[in-house]
């Protein structure tokens, strides 16, 4: 599945996108907001694109006038949710992008063509984002989006990549919402 924006393709993740995702990832101002350690080296982000993004709903974020890498989107689906609130028919939405792509309005681009998929092609009931209290800058993208804040959950220091206790709050726009949305 390749999905497109004005300046962006969502494409799966290959092994060879490991380069490019260390050069991006490895930067502690991008992990560290969405909650993960920064990349050590090419190994470990190629592992982390055979384990994680492998998924058939991660997508590497493309910058068509260029073809660079420059971020990542993708839905959890099924069991694999962050919150229990999350609805059968649900999915949750992740996103980021590398520090030089910031501000650029690339990760709302990309995702509201993510979020149609979601629901015009996956036929999803509502749409789940989440993030940890103090990242604005997801916090932004979840507003441009139409998501609403629905709650705050505690996650445990076991649950949590980087072994903390920390609040992650949880948006969500349902498929009406998003239809009513997309008219005006």
């Amino acid at each position: 599945m390749v999905l497109q924006t004005k300046r962006t393709i969502l494409r799966h993740w290959h092994e060879n996108d490991a380069e490019a995702l260390y050069n991006i990832a490895s930067d502690p101002k991008v992990g560290l907001n969405a909650g993960w350690e920064p990349h050590t080296s090419v190994e470990y982000s190629r592992e982390i694109i055979r384990k994680i993004f492998s998924g058939k709903e991660s997508y590497a974020i493309i910058l068509k006038e260029t073809n660079e890498l420059v971020g990542c989107a993708g839905f959890l689906l099924g069991e694999v949710k962050h919150s229990k609130t999350m609805g059968n028919n649900d999915a949750e939405a992740g996103y980021w992008t590398g520090v030089p792509y910031w501000g650029q309005g690339l990760v709302p681009e990309a995702m509201r063509e993510l979020i149609r998929h979601g629901f015009e092609d996956l036929e999803l009931d509502a749409i789940w984002t989440g993030h940890y209290n103090g990242n604005l800058q997801s916090k932004r993208v979840a507003g441009k989006l139409g998501f609403i804040y629905q709650h705050t959950e505690k996650e445990n220091e076991k649950d949590s990549p980087l072994h903390l206790t920390q609040n992650i709050l949880f948006y969500r726009i349902t498929k009406q919402e998003w239809a009513e949305n997309k008219e005006t």
